[in-house]
């Protein structure tokens, strides 16, 4: 791995950030400096918790706003220290400005904690499921089509720009952050995988969040690109329709968001997508080419879908969507069959 590893209970440690190769700054914190920034992880500051642990609020001596991810042994010691390992890893590798990046880290005596940069408005989640969905309405169409840009840079990014390149895996509304301006940034690396040059697609455990998974790396652990480009296409479907990726149905049945979508897209009922929390205010020339991105990203044949680089020249205009390619694909089948 490029970033050294230390106690984190050391009792001191060199206040100066420590520069690397692909990211801003990052720094090596004692559990002390922590656990007093959190309030001893107090439940006060406590802002979410997963399978991979609990993330915390907390503020430096210095006055720094951070969010402090503690990750926990869930199934083994072993895969925490993967979890751990892979997403300092890849941190230490890039550098984008819709990529949530490192701030430092805390290893040892058991404990491994990530260290981010504090965003004060929480997670996309949050704004179209959680906590912010009373009230008057944080996220306009402004405000989501330029999430949804930004997203979907930062995956271009990934795939294209960064060697070697890396598949994220978990391409979830809960892991597009939001800073004081909502502009979005992509975090949670834990599962992310390196692609070799040459490699194009892999075999491997299925990692990642039901209702994004792709449908061959869902049934068969089939890996590539393309399968963060389907995920982004539910993120899409998201943003646009304000609706869960997977919704339960009165006897337990679920239905995933593209199933909702597929018959209204079909229809050309493209209003009747939007979200209601809108009020109707939105951009219907946007709205018509968000829906035909999203329909180019998940359908169901892998070599039929899009690529990142096209998503965000379509999302920013710079080309032209042919109404054809997204309506039907090369059988004639259904937009997202």
């Amino acid at each position: 791995m490029g970033l050294p590893m230390c106690c984190c209970g050391a009792e001191t440690v060199d206040e100066a950030s420590t520069p690397n190769e692909g990211n801003a700054s990052w720094r090596i914190f004692t559990y002390k400096e922590l656990y007093a920034a959190t309030n001893g992880f107090s439940k006060d500051n406590k802002l979410g918790e997963g399978g991979f642990g609990s993330v915390y609020f907390g503020k430096t001596t210095y006055g720094l706003e951070i969010a402090v991810k503690k990750l926990k042994a869930k199934n083994s010691k072993e895969e925490m220290e993967l979890a751990f390992a892979v997403e300092v890893e890849v941190l230490g590798r890039i550098r984008h400005k819709n990529i949530l990046g490192l701030r430092g880290y805390c290893a040892g005596k058991g404990q491994r904690l990530i260290v981010y940069d504090y965003m004060p408005n929480l997670s996309l989640l949050s704004h179209l499921h959680g906590q912010f969905t009373s009230g008057e309405v944080r996220l306009d169409w402004e405000k989501r089509m330029n999430i949804a840009i930004g997203s979907a840079e930062a995956l271009l990014y990934l795939h294209h720009e960064v060697t070697p390149h890396i598949i994220h895996r978990d391409i979830k509304a809960s892991n597009v952050l939001l800073d004081s301006n909502f502009e979005p940034l992509v975090t949670d690396f834990r599962f992310a995988k390196l692609i070799p040059d040459g490699v194009s697609s892999m075999t491997t455990r299925i990692k990642g969040t039901l209702g994004y998974l792709a449908p061959e790396y869902a049934m068969w652990g089939k890996l590539s690109e393309s399968c963060d480009v389907y995920s982004y296409g539910v993120l899409l479907l998201e943003i646009i329709t304000g609706r869960k990726p997977l919704e339960k149905l009165p006897g337990g049945v679920k239905r995933s968001i593209t199933e909702w979508a597929e018959p209204l897209i079909i229809e050309g009922r493209f209003k009747d997508l939007v979200d209601p929390k809108l009020m109707g205010d939105f951009n219907e020339n946007q709205l018509e080419q968000a829906i035909k991105v999203a329909s180019l990203c998940v359908q169901s044949d892998r070599e039929k879908r899009t690529n990142m680089k096209e998503v965000v020249n379509l999302l920013k205009g710079y080309e032209e969507l042919a109404l054809e390619r997204a309506s039907e694909d090369e059988g004639g089948h259904d937009i997202l069959s």
